[in-house]
């Protein structure tokens, strides 16, 4: 005999999408679990930042000039490179492989929207970078570096590091929500190496002419790796060009991945 509360369908489920909240949290969590256990994936966003800055502070590899010391240059350009590694590249790489496998496809039967998969992916992006920063600020201190920060970079670091996260986040979505995983592969690695030469991360963009220096600084890399030096070295507040030029890399990219991003 069925029992009245069954009857009067207490125990039915109930129909509808879980909160968006909760999908974004669900699928971050998938998300990071399958990063940590990526060995190449944490080659790139761990491993080669150390790496660098281990490598080009302790050898005098590059000449960064007078009134800087190696490891105070090194230290915001390879923070700004970690963001770079984790939120652009290996995101791209592995969303792109996603897409080809069918995995992407099935997350679009889901409710989970476009904007909540790029959510869900940044929350990710964040965790992982919460590790890098800790790894590095420790390698760097053990190093030698003292930062010539003002109290405000207690701030203005952490909203950098995220708005260059969104931008590289915005990116790496669009295109591996547009190129074949191939082409993804070819183009996140290439552009990694390039913005590792031209990106302010171990060369300083003064070397480079006038002209192609102020292009550069306006770059993701460049302008993250700039603005960091300019508040853990220098004392800066929030240099205001560079910060304009992450918030609008990071509108652009998110928009257009959101507009763009195609499941399979």
């Amino acid at each position: 005999m069925i029992s009245e509360s069954v009857a009067a369908g207490r125990f039915t489920p109930a129909p509808g999408a879980a909160p968006l909240r909760r999908m974004v949290t669900a699928q971050a969590a998938l998300e990071t679990r399958t990063l940590l256990r990526n060995g190449e994936q944490l080659t790139l966003t761990l491993v080669i930042p150390l790496l660098l800055l281990a490598a080009f502070s302790l050898e005098p590899l590059v000449n960064f000039g007078a009134g800087i010391t190696r490891i105070d240059f090194l230290t915001p350009g390879v923070i700004a490179l970690a963001v770079m590694s984790t939120a652009f590249t290996s995101q791209a790489i592995a969303t792109g492989f996603e897409r080809r496998y069918g995995v992407l496809k099935r997350l679009g039967a889901t409710p989970l929207s476009r904007p909540g998969l790029i959510a869900a992916k940044t929350v990710t992006v964040v965790a992982v970078e919460l590790l890098q920063a800790v790894l590095i600020v420790v390698l760097a201190v053990a190093l030698g570096w003292s930062p010539d920060a003002s109290p405000a970079a207690i701030v203005t670091v952490p909203l950098l590091v995220l708005l260059g996260t969104a931008a590289f986040s915005g990116l790496a979505l669009l295109l591996a929500g547009t190129l074949r995983a191939e082409a993804t592969l070819a183009a996140a690695n290439l552009v990694y190496v390039v913005l590792l030469g031209v990106g302010g991360v171990v060369f300083p963009l003064t070397k480079f002419p006038a002209g192609a220096r102020s292009f550069l600084e306006l770059l993701p890399t460049g302008a993250l790796s700039t603005a960091l030096r300019d508040v853990l070295a220098n004392a800066g507040v929030l240099p205001a060009k560079e910060t304009v030029a992450l918030l609008v890399w990071a509108v652009a990219g998110i928009a257009l991945a959101a507009r763009y991003f195609r499941w399979e």
